[in-house]
Parts: C-alpha cells; sequence; structure tokens
C-alpha cells in the first residue's frame, strides 16, 4: 500500500501493523534527507554474516542507530572495519516494515581521519606480521654470482631499462629474462602473482627482481596485495623487491627477501660489478705470483745450505735437477693464471653482447612489438574478436587499433 492511499485512509478503524510501519517506511523515503545522509559515528556491535552483509551499530557520546552494509557495497571496501573504529557513512534511513524498526542503509564507507587504503595496508600489515611472513628467519641469502636473473615488472617501463642497463653494466655474464607484467590497476595483482609463481614453479632463473617505478599509493596498490605477498613467501628462489619509493614500504617490501628502493638499486644489489672481480683476479695473481717467488727463493736457499755443507757431485746434480723442477713449475703457474684471466675477459666480452642482443628492448627495436586489449597483453588470437580496440607498444612510443581480420598459422 503506497502513501498516498494511506492518506485517503482519514479516520480508518484500526491500521495493521504492517500498515502502520510501510506509513512510517514510506514517510522515511519520500525525504530527501534521509534517503541520501552522511553520518560520523563509532561502529560497534560489528558482525560479518556468513552471506557477506555487515550489521552494526553507529554511536555517538549521546545516541546510536541501527546500520547494515549489503554484500555488494561491502565487497567494494578497501579495509575491514570493526568494532571501535571511527568511520563517516553515506546511505540512505527507511524502516525495516517487520520489526519496526528505523536503521540505515550504509552504501559507502569511509574511516574518519586516515584513508581507506592506508588503513586497509595498515591492517594487513598488521595481519602478515602476526603470521610470521616478515621474520628475517624465513629470508634466503641472495646468489653471489647469478647466472640468470627473472624480472617481473612492465616489459616496457622505466624499471626494465633501469635493470638492463645496470646488469649490462656491472656483470653482462647474467642472463635476464622478462615476465611481462601489469604493475598497477586491475588485474595487476594477478598478473604479478603470475609471474613469481612461473619463476618459482620452472626453477629457470637464481633470482627474481618484481617492481616498478614509483608512484602514488593508489598506483603502487598492487604490491600491498595479500595473494601476491603470501606467494613471495612461498617461493623457493631469493626475491629482490625493487618499488621505485625511496621512504614509503609496501607490503610487497616487508615480505621480500631483500628490499631496494629503485629498480636501478635492486640492480647493484643482484649483481657484482665485473671490474671488482677483474680486479680481485689480478690481486689473486698478484698474491699467487709472490708466493711462487717466495717459495722458489727458500727453495734456493735450502739447496744453497744443503751444497755448501756436502759438495759432492752427485749431490749438486739433485739440487740442480730440484731448482729447475721449481723453475718449470713456477712458469707453467704463471701461465696458467694469465690464460684464465685472458679467457675470463673474453667471456665478459662475449656475455655482454648477448645480454644486449636478448634485451626486451633490443628486440623491440628490430621492429618487434607488444599488444594490449584493456590494458591485458594479448597472447593469443582466441581473446580478441573482430572490431576489438586494441593498443600496439613499439619501442619508442604506442598506437591504437582496431581488429578487422583474424588468421589461423
Amino acid at each position: 500500500m503506497d502513501i498516498n492511499s494511506l492518506r485517503e485512509r482519514v479516520k480508518p478503524d484500526a491500521f495493521t501493523v504492517s500498515e502502520l510501519n510501510t506509513y512510517i517506511k514510506n514517510i522515511f523515503e519520500s525525504n530527501r534527507t534521509l534517503t541520501a545522509v552522511s553520518v560520523k559515528g563509532e561502529i560497534s556491535n560489528f558482525t560479518r554474516h556468513t552471506s557477506g552483509h555487515l550489521y552494526f551499530s553507529l554511536k555517538d557520546e549521546t545516541g546510536q542507530i541501527k546500520a547494515v552494509m549489503f554484500r555488494t557495497s561491502a565487497g567494494r571496501l578497501r579495509f575491514s572495519p570493526e568494532s571501535g573504529m571511527k568511520v563517516t557513512v553515506h546511505g540512505s534511513v527507511s524502516v525495516y516494515v517487520r520489526d519496526g524498526s528505523y536503521q540505515m542503509y550504509v552504501s559507502t564507507m569511509e574511516p574518519d581521519g586516515v584513508g581507506a587504503l592506508y588503513l586497509a595496508y595498515e591492517q594487513l600489515k598488521a595481519r602478515l606480521t602476526a603470521e610470521g611472513l616478515f621474520d628475517s628467519a624465513y629470508k634466503r641469502a641472495l646468489p653471489r654470482l647469478p647466472r640468470k636473473i627473472g624480472v617481473i615488472t612492465s616489459p616496457t617501463g622505466a624499471a626494465i631499462r633501469d635493470i638492463l642497463n645496470v646488469t649490462g653494466r656491472r656483470y653482462p655474464l647474467a642472463d635476464v629474462y622478462v615476465y611481462p607484467a601489469l604493475v598497477q590497476g586491475e588485474g595487476a595483482a594477478g598478473d604479478l602473482t603470475a609471474g613469481v609463481d612461473y619463476f618459482d614453479k620452472t626453477k629457470s632463473v637464481d633470482l627474481i627482481i618484481i617492481g616498478r617505478g614509483g608512484g602514488s599509493i593508489e598506483d603502487l596498490w598492487a604490491f600491498n596485495d595479500e595473494g601476491l605477498a603470501r606467494r613471495i613467501f612461498k617461493s623457493e628462489i631469493p626475491i629482490i623487491s625493487a618499488v621505485g619509493h625511496e621512504t614509503d614500504f609496501t607490503i610487497c617490501d616487508f615480505v621480500s627477501d631483500l628490499r631496494a628502493p629503485t629498480p636501478s638499486a635492486a640492480a647493484e644489489i643482484a649483481v657484482p660489478d665485473v671490474r671488482e672481480l677483474a680486479m680481485n683476479v689480478m690481486g689473486l695473481e698478484e698474491r699467487a705470483t709472490l708466493g711462487l717467488k717466495n717459495v722458489l727463493r727458500r727453495s734456493k736457499e735450502r739447496l744453497e745450505r744443503v751444497k755448501s755443507k756436502n759438495p759432492s757431485a752427485l749431490l749438486r746434480a739433485v739440487t740442480e735437477s730440484g731448482r729447475r723442477d721449481l723453475e718449470q713449475l713456477f712458469e707453467k703457474s704463471e701461465r696458467l693464471i694469465k690464460e684464465k684471466i685472458i679467457s675470463l675477459r673474453s667471456s665478459l666480452a662475449l656475455n655482454s653482447e648477448k645480454a644486449n642482443a636478448m634485451s626486451p628492448l633490443s628486440i623491440m627495436s628490430r621492429g618487434y612489438s607488444i599488444a594490449f586489449k584493456d590494458n591485458e597483453i594479448i597472447r593469443s588470437r582466441s581473446s580478441v574478436a573482430l572490431g576489438d580496440k586494441i593498443t600496439v607498444r613499439l619501442s619508442d612510443g604506442e598506437l591504437s587499433a582496431s581488429v578487422e581480420e583474424l588468421k589461423e598459422l
């Protein structure tokens, strides 16, 4: 029964309870203020029903009102409400006909005085800390000389260019393999998690770097994903988090084996400097040479002492033979060391060229490109249809296109 038909009953013999509650409900819902109202208060008696609906009360020093937030609206929350939390809610006030009670139907909720994203971050951080996911006891040691490095990031972003530049300069012996992933927006957390899963399951690399350049908390939110954090924790391959922000931390930073403030810094940490290695080899050569000279000198001194005590021809022949053997051993050792140094330098030069040729940026510069649909990489013909709008990324930019024909290879 609507409000107009009820009003027509000027002097009814009696309302039924449902009629009265409906009449009052219609009064509430015809009031513009009550159909779109914001309220500040403290959450109490909070209950998360198995259906996904949230039931609670909002209270202040002198008043209280019941509230409900249905599953669809609750699913959009970036944080977990709880009793004692001060919030600002927006929604409508109406009457629940069955009980004859009025309550607030909440459509949105924000923490009072702190952003929802920041609160969600702090809540997840506290929960994972309590579970021990950040404990140093679980941190894996990084390999000293990694031969294969997996990088999970955007294939066209600044992060991969920085990592390739640093690794190519410092340690061209390492091969870099890129797992292309979205690093912000819808689907980014799933891409990043899939990258960790791929490298960990295939055991195709010795070390993983995951990250991107800097940005706002919204831009970096994929790196605060709980599923990603738990997959990083389970990885058997060491992981460096390289999200480009100097002062702020993400959940990915805490759970990874090591945190680097930028992608460039991650590459510096991941590989040694080949020039320092070469200097170490030269130092080893010098020490080996000096050690052999000392051995030869002491041997000669001992031979001279023996010769002075027993100058017989036989003894002289024996000592001369020993001296020649030591000199030959010294010359052979010196030659082997020099050959090893030459071989290492040649290998470094060869692998430097190989690393540059295999980099994604070098490949794209030779005419290859990456196609995207709705910010997701197109990996199969079946993922697009005629007329779809797509974006094609090149080495120096991107272009928009429309699918006009599909062919099978």
